[in-house]
């Protein structure tokens, strides 16, 4: 995006802050209960969607992984014989695409010194003439994400979603296994409850976990730590949404079901 064009983002973010907190005031918001409505944080529809979103992997200190992240239109029409299976969804508009290569090998001179195997992707801090914006989801239960995994099938069991809040340590992340129940490429619907995230520095589990400011959700991402697990081949994500809800929006509660931790990175500790 040019000069010019963040500029006028920008000015687009801060107008659209001022009419939402004038319209705040104009419906008297705050003298009632807080809303538990669905909250949708991001679509990924459009290519003004995906410019809202950061891209990065290994080979920007010396790794060899490679990143993509662009509009995949090809999924505005679906095949006109799919039907969804069990705990299936049908996506027909453009979405998301995150793929590339995950490779474990570093550049010559480097091996020993850095770490290969990571790409991610996340949303770009949202700065506007009153400050900066963020998500407030302290009244929802499960972070909700409308994805399919693609791909060689030893990427998939590699993925986190990543979470970063409003604090004084920038490199704090909260950090979830991305658990698929389909193998087939299909979409499906992820519900992962806010509680279960762990607070993560510099890619180590923190050893003293806190609970998350959910007030100010500053960030939100997706990373395949294929470094973790040994795994390289070539990935592939398709996103459609990332919204905020909670259980009463939740059709289909089977996909609330406890998935299995074996095999996880973290460990939860309790919190203190």
């Amino acid at each position: 995006m040019s000069r010019l064009g963040h500029l006028g983002a920008y000015l687009n973010r801060s107008s659209k802050v001022l009419r939402d907190n004038a319209s705040r005031i104009l419906r008297m918001e705050g003298a009632e209960e807080p809303s538990r409505a669905p909250r949708t944080l991001f679509t990924f529809n459009s290519r003004e969607d995906i410019d809202q979103f950061a891209t990065g992997c290994d080979a920007d200190v010396g790794g060899t992984s490679t990143v993509n992240f662009a509009l995949d239109e090809s999924t505005a029409k679906p095949s006109s014989s799919e039907k969804p299976p069990p705990h299936g969804v049908i996506v027909n508009r453009p979405t998301g695409r995150f793929w590339g290569e995950m490779r474990l090998a570093v550049r010559p001179g480097l091996e020993g010194q850095i770490r290969g195997g990571y790409a991610g992707f996340r949303s770009k801090p949202r700065t506007t003439l009153f400050g900066e914006i963020t998500e407030d989801v302290s009244t929802h239960e499960y972070l909700a994400l409308r994805v399919r995994a693609l791909g060689h099938p030893r990427t998939r069991n590699s993925y986190f979603v990543n979470l970063q809040t409003d604090g004084p340590i920038t490199t704090d992340l909260w950090q979830h296994r991305l658990f698929f129940r389909r193998d087939d490429g299909g979409w499906e619907d992820i519900f992962i409850p806010f509680k279960d995230f762990v607070l993560t520095n510099a890619g180590e589990l923190v050893p003293h976990q806190v609970q998350m400011y959910r007030e100010r959700v500053r960030t939100v991402g997706i990373s395949l730590l294929g470094g973790n697990s040994g795994v390289e081949g070539p990935y592939e994500l398709g996103i459609d949404s990332i919204s905020a809800v909670n259980v009463e929006d939740v059709t289909d509660t089977a996909a609330l079901e406890k998935v299995p931790t074996e095999g996880t990175q973290w460990e939860r500790p309790p919190v203190l």
